[in-house]
C-alpha cells in the first residue's frame, strides 16, 4: 500500500538551523517518514536579517524528508515599517479588548476581523521570507497533499497556506503573548484551519482568550526532544576555550531573545565578586557580542558538542520572554541540569510549576541575581532540581504519545 504524502512550511529548513521552530519541524518530519512521503515546503533564505536567497538545490532529500526550496521576494524594511504603522490600531485594538478580557466575547460575534487586513498583508508581503512562489506551489498541488502543516504564526506562510487550503491545514503556532498574536490575518488562520496543534496548556489558554470559541478544532500535540550522543569533552572544551563553570545559554544570540540578562549577570557577578561563574553563549551571533572577559561565545557548534556543552554547565538559562515551549529547557532538564528562566513568560513559568520547581524563574534584576546565587552556590539544589526535570521530561513529552497524538490528527482531519 502506498503512502499518503504530507508537507510541511516552514521558512528555514536544515540540518545547520538552530531555530526553534525549524528544530520542531525538522523532529516531526523525520519521525512521520516511515508513515508518510514526508516533504518540507521551504525558503532559499538563511539569514533572517538579511533575507538574501542562497543558492541551495530546489529539491533535495535530508534524511528521508523531501525539501523543497523557493525564492523569496526582496525585502523591504521601509515598506514593512510603513504598512505596520498603517496596520498598528488593528492589534492595538485587539490587544486592549484582550486586557480587558473582552476580546473572546467579541470573537463570538466577529470571529472574522477584516479591519486593516490590507495593511498588515501588505507588511507581511514586504517582510523576510515572503516567497509568493511558494504560496503557489500550495494553491496548485493542495491536492496532492493529506494535510500541510505550517509552522508558526510570525510569518505570511502561515496565512496563505491557510488561503489556499484551509481544509487540509493543520496549524502548529508557537505561539506566544506578542502583538504579532493580535493581527486581524490571523483570525482566519485559527477559525479556517483543518485544526490546530498547541505546544503547551498556556498557548491554548492565550488563544482561546484571542480567538474565542469559534477557533478551529485543537489540542495539545507538542513535541518531543533528542539527544545525540556527546562529543568528547576535554576536546570541546578546548575547541570553544570553555571554562570549568558556566552558565549556558543556547539558541539564536539576538538582544531579542536575551533582553538583558547580560546586565544582570554582570551585576550579579559584582555582588557576588567570588564567583568563578562565567556565561557562555552557544548559538549564531544576529547582534553585536558584549565584550567582557566573563562573556564567550562559541557561535553555531555541531549537535553533539552542543549536547556536551549542556551536560557540563552548572546552569542553563532562557531569557527570551517569547516561548512556545522551550526545546532548550526540555534538553537541560533531559540532561539533568538546573535551569533559570524569564518568569515574564507565561510557558516558562508554567514549566517551572508543572515539573514542581525543576526550573527557577525570575522577573526582575534583583530575583535573577537571588536565584542565579541561590543556583550557583548549592551543588544539593542543583541535583534536586536536575532529578525533577529528568522526571518532568519523561512523564510528559514521550515520543510515543506525541506522534500517534499527531497522527490522529492528520488521519482525521
Amino acid at each position: 500500500m502506498s503512502k499518503e504524502n504530507i508537507a510541511f512550511v516552514v521558512v528555514r529548513y536544515g540540518l545547520n538551523i538552530n531555530g526553534g521552530a525549524e528544530y520542531h519541524c525538522r523532529m516531526l518530519a523525520e519521525r512521520l517518514t516511515n508513515d508518510y512521503n514526508v516533504e518540507v515546503l521551504t525558503t532559499c533564505v538563511d539569514n533572517y536579517r538579511t533575507g538574501e536567497n542562497l543558492e541551495f538545490k530546489e529539491k533535495e532529500i535530508i534524511n528521508k524528508v523531501i525539501v523543497r526550496r523557493f525564492k523569496t521576494n526582496p525585502t523591504h524594511p521601509e515598506l514593512e515599517n510603513f504598512y505596520k504603522k498603517k496596520a498598528k490600531p488593528a492589534y492595538k485594538l485587539r490587544r486592549f479588548l484582550y486586557k480587558c478580557h473582552f476580546l473572546a466575547i467579541a470573537s463570538y460575534f466577529f470571529p472574522i476581523w477584516h479591519f486593516k487586513e490590507k495593511e498588515e498583508l501588505e507588511a507581511l508581503g514586504s517582510q523576510v521570507f515572503h516567497s509568493p512562489a511558494l504560496f503557489n506551489f500550495i494553491k496548485e498541488n493542495k491536492d496532492n497533499y493529506k494535510a500541510i502543516i505550517p509552522i508558526t504564526i510570525d510569518y505570511s506562510h502561515v496565512y496563505y497556506t491557510t488561503l489556499y487550503a484551509p481544509e487540509k491545514t493543520i496549524v502548529i503556532p508557537t505561539m506566544h503573548y506578542h502583538k504579532t498574536a493580535f493581527r486581524s490575518t490571523l483570525t482566519q488562520v485559527f477559525t479556517k484551519a483543518a485544526y490546530i496543534a498547541f505546544n503547551t496548556t498556556a498557548e491554548q489558554k492565550l488563544a482561546r482568550k484571542i480567538f474565542g470559541m469559534h477557533m478551529a478544532p485543537h489540542s495539545i500535540v507538542s513535541v518531543g526532544i533528542e539527544l545525540s550522543a556527546p562529543s568528547d569533552w576535554a576536546v570541546t572544551q578546548e575547541k570553544y576555550n570553555l571554562p570549568d563553570e558556566y552558565m549556558l545559554y543556547v539558541g539564536r544570540v539576538d538582544q531579542g531573545k536575551l533582553n538583558n540578562v547580560y546586565t544582570y549577570f554582570l551585576n550579579y557577578k559584582k555582588v557576588y565578586p567570588n564567583s568563578d561563574l562565567k556565561f557562555v553563549l552557544v548559538g549564531k551571533q544576529y547582534s553585536d557580542p558584549f565584550n567582557h572577559p566573563d562573556i564567550i561565545y562559541t557561535n553555531f557548534v555541531e549537535e553533539q558538542e552542543k549536547i556536551s556543552i549542556i551536560q557540563h554547565a552548572k546552569i542553563v538559562i532562557n531569557p527570551s520572554l517569547y516561548e512556545s515551549l522551550s526545546l532548550i529547557l526540555l534538553e537541560a532538564m533531559a540532561l539533568k541540569k538546573a535551569m533559570l528562566v524569564n518568569g515574564n513568560c507565561n510557558v516558562l513559568k508554567e514549566h517551572c510549576h508543572k515539573s514542581n520547581n525543576a526550573a527557577l524563574y525570575y522577573t526582575n534584576e534583583k530575583s535573577f541575581i537571588d536565584k542565579l546565587h541561590m543556583l550557583d552556590s548549592s551543588t544539593n539544589l542543583r541535583l534536586e532540581m536536575g532529578e525533577k526535570g529528568y522526571s518532568y521530561v519523561n512523564s510528559n513529552y514521550d515520543w510515543n504519545i506525541i506522534m500517534n497524538k499527531l497522527k490522529h490528527v492528520i488521519e482525521n482531519i
